[in-house]
């Protein structure tokens, strides 16, 4: 990856700009705007390619931005290694998106009734946490598969390798989090949810703990191996985690005079800067995603839960990296980095919807089926429709109660319940024992066991 081209320097342009023509900086105080007539809030590694406004050059043009934007600058408590100020604007692009997550993401909202229902919501979270897990480690380099890991997770079984370790990891620190929402922040917490997400897979010795002086750690581009970005000293890391804190937990009093940060915009900081000072060996971006998981639950905006960000950024991950390199070239404005993470919210949030829509459509499907049919018809819960839908797709299947209970997040009565009424009261799945353990099989002639009235 390509780091992006610094802007020029602010002053050297105004001092140019004053020395050349008045009317001209007239005309671009005049005219300054944070964002292009299109509403895109641009870095100058893209705008110096674009063609200028009437009037004025690249540079003359981006100094009209940029001016526009200083006087809007938000300062963050949060510094970068060199001591200065992360800061941030809010353009209509974030203020729509964070206006969007207000009303669709948090509170009493309408949602799909499969996430609201009791018998339902268990599903679709596991389901939701399992998706997290694999896509947040396969973008840290894990190689397991999704049906292998989610085999691995519904079954219980132990991690065969390291991939299937950083995995299950993952969907484990992920219920860390959840059990954790209400709590405030500290640097303890994260040395805990670091240790979740890497045990077994990192020396021991560096699980849960700080990096220390002698670690030599860069953010390298796989393909050429350049530095990307060198975090800050070892030496700064207690003080700046617990800056981190600080900021995670200062939304908890909103006292009159001080200064409001959306909580959305908080947890996105969160992930940022947990990126930014890499405090670990490894296991970092892992890290800082759950954070940003954590921040979001705390605030309420419980339908969060049951989206995978990782999933929408391993389809460009490139896009992912670079809102960090965009940031830190310019002036540390974190707008970048909030811009791309709001676009990946909202597209996850969308993606949720669509999938919820197929597999209520998908379990209509197969309730359609069961209409004219007195034996079944209305005897199968939530569960049971859709392991028969699986099923009808998958002859000779066999199903273990583990996986049932895990996939559903019911207990072991519950699961064996729902599998042994498809076996020995409907008929549906054949029950056969190896060892101690039962297995339900997908006989060969389902359908024709669907239509025997």
């Amino acid at each position: 990856m390509k780091i992006p081209v610094s802007p020029p320097e602010f002053n050297t342009l105004y001092h140019s700009i004053m020395d050349s023509d008045k009317d001209l900086l007239l005309h671009i105080l005049q005219s300054s705007s944070p964002v292009d007539a299109r509403g895109r809030y641009l870095h100058w590694d893209k705008l110096r390619h674009l063609s200028a406004p009437d009037g004025v050059n690249n540079e003359q043009w981006w100094f009209s931005l940029k001016l526009a934007r200083r006087n809007i600058y938000r300062s963050l408590p949060l510094l970068d290694k060199g001591g200065a100020a992360f800061q941030f604007t809010a353009p209509d692009c974030i203020l729509r998106e964070l206006h969007w997550l207000d009303r669709y993401a948090a509170g009493n909202i309408q949602s799909s009734d499969a996430i609201i229902h009791s018998q339902t919501r268990n599903t679709y979270l596991i389901r939701s946490l399992i998706e997290e897990a694999i896509n947040s480690s396969q973008l840290e380099g894990a190689s397991a598969t999704r049906d292998v890991a989610k085999e691995m997770i519904r079954q219980d079984r132990p991690a065969n390798d390291k991939s299937e370790q950083m995995i299950l990891n993952n969907y484990q620190a992920m219920q860390f989090i959840r059990e954790m929402k209400n709590e405030a922040l500290t640097p303890s917490m994260i040395f805990e949810l670091h240790r979740i997400l890497t045990r077994q897979t990192l020396d021991e010795k560096e699980v849960g703990r700080l990096r220390a002086s002698e670690d030599d750690i860069h953010v390298v581009d796989r393909a050429t191996q350049k530095y990307l970005h060198t975090p800050p000293h070892a030496e700064q890391l207690p003080k700046r985690l617990q800056a981190l804190c600080d900021l995670a937990n200062s939304g908890d009093d909103i006292e009159a005079g001080k200064t409001f940060l959306h909580p959305v915009i908080r947890a996105i900081v969160l992930h940022f800067m947990l990126a930014y000072d890499h405090p670990f060996c490894d296991g970092n971006g892992r890290t800082a995603r759950a954070l940003f998981y954590w921040a979001m639950a705390r605030q309420g905006y419980w339908l969060i839960e049951f989206i995978s960000i990782s999933r929408v950024i391993k389809q460009a991950p490139g896009q992912y990296s670079r809102a960090f390199l965009l940031t830190e070239t310019d002036d540390n404005d974190l707008s970048y980095f909030l811009i791309h993470q709001l676009e990946i919210i909202h597209q996850a949030v969308d993606d949720l919807h669509v999938f919820l829509g197929e597999k209520r459509q998908g379990v209509n499907e197969t309730e359609r089926l069961l209409v004219d049919n007195p034996r079944l018809r209305g005897k199968l819960n939530f569960r049971q429709l859709a392991l028969l839908r699986h099923a009808l797709k998958h002859p000779r299947f066999s199903y273990v109660v583990q996986e049932h209970q895990q996939s559903h997040g019911i207990s072991y009565d519950v699961a064996r319940k729902d599998l042994l009424d498809m076996a020995d009261k409907l008929k549906l799945l054949v029950k056969t024992k190896q060892g101690k353990r039962y297995y339900f099989v997908v006989p060969n002639d389902l359908e024709q066991r669907i239509a025997n009235r």
